[in-house]
């Protein structure tokens, strides 16, 4: 009780009963690695940020969409046209989803090259990993809410593949469009996931990854922790709070202009309404996140030897996932020194296919 003396009645009164001191103590002991590449640490807190807009903003759609072939771009036709500012709100709601994957997949690849994976750290990435997966499963399972033309036959298309998997190809395909096809009974499951089942995993998995994040701290990159080591000194640190928390601030900030000035200069289109029974339009094709594989098994021949050009593309694409996740396991020898050339090697590989294939699935 002492700690409380001298302070305003209320502020004493919420300190003993949230634990507040609690909190502070965490925040003053709380220390970030400061070097040259410290800057990259931003885009995990840029993620969560752009996830929290994604909450805010779907609630608020929430209160018009309707989940229903009949009803569905009606509603979202409504909120743009009708509700005041509904325009805005739809256009931030789809361009954080956008920049969220994006500040992902750099978070991601920051991971990788600044060694962040190492022990004790393994599950930190497993569970990041997962956090990306759900943030995939958002833009899929949100691409098809509006039921226009382009997100019906996209979400057709990426159906059909999910149906492909090897042994559980068909089950999948048919859990995830509540039949044979994609239907109206398609879009309510997809809004079932989109507002309930992977928010709910989202939070949960999210509290853990944060909890090691916390537990372990954050990872100083090996080149950093020699040069001290050589010197005979800690690597440098700064304070979590107020020093790196207001950095993070003023990142955050600097998306929300981005965001802000992208949803006001090219707000999203809603197109023309879906008909099941039309003709797909050309030119079909998948968010960009999707598109590096897209575009790789639209290049795969129909038949390799006696295998299915796109079972073989999928077989594939698994194994790579798999060898990716797994990535701190492999990437450290059992002496603990790293394969740094692949792991280095890896990591640009992927980045320039994922970026060379994503523009010529744009493109072509």
């Amino acid at each position: 009780m002492a700690s409380l003396r001298g302070k305003p009645p209320v502020l004493g009164w919420l300190e003993e009963r949230l634990a507040l001191e609690v909190f502070r103590s965490l925040m003053e002991h709380k220390k970030v690695p400061r070097h040259s590449a410290t800057m990259w640490y931003y885009f995990g807190g840029i993620t969560l940020f752009l996830f929290g807009i994604q909450v805010a903003t779907g609630i608020l759609l929430l209160l018009y969409y309707r989940p229903s072939a009949s009803e569905a771009y009606e509603s979202v036709q409504f909120i743009i046209t009708r509700v005041s500012f509904g325009w805005l709100i739809r256009s931030i709601h789809s361009w954080s989803a956008n920049l969220m994957i994006l500040a992902a997949f750099i978070h991601m690849f920051s991971v990788v090259f600044l060694r962040a994976y190492r022990k004790p750290r393994e599950v930190t990435w497993l569970s990041g990993i997962g956090l990306l997966g759900l943030a995939l499963g958002f833009g899929f399972s949100g691409y098809l809410l509006p039921w226009n033309t382009i997100s019906y036959f996209a979400t057709k298309v990426g159906t059909d593949m999910a149906a492909s998997v090897p042994l559980i190809g068909p089950a999948l395909g048919k859990f995830l469009r509540g039949g044979e096809d994609v239907t109206g009974g398609t879009l309510t499951r997809f809004f079932g996931f989109h507002v309930a089942v992977l928010p709910a995993l989202t939070t949960a998995l999210l509290l853990v990854h944060l909890f090691l994040v916390q537990n372990f701290g954050i990872s100083s990159p090996p080149k950093v922790e020699e040069e001290s080591r050589k010197a005979g000194q800690a690597v440098p640190q700064m304070p979590f709070f107020p020093n790196f928390f207001l950095r993070e601030l003023m990142a955050w900030y600097a998306a929300l202009a981005v965001l802000g000035a992208l949803a006001a200069i090219f707000p999203w289109e809603l197109g023309e309404k879906a008909d099941p029974f039309g003709a797909a339009p050309a030119g079909i094709r998948p968010e960009w996140y999707f598109l590096a594989p897209f575009y790789t098994l639209k290049l795969i021949p129909s038949h390799v030897w006696f295998i299915e050009g796109e079972l073989l593309g999928l077989l594939g694409f698994g194994l790579l996932a798999a060898w990716w996740v797994t990535l701190p396991f492999w990437a450290t020898k059992r002496d603990g020194t790293e394969r740094t050339r692949l792991l280095t090697g890896t990591g640009v590989a992927l980045i320039a296919y994922l970026a060379t294939f994503s523009a010529l699935g744009y493109w072509k």
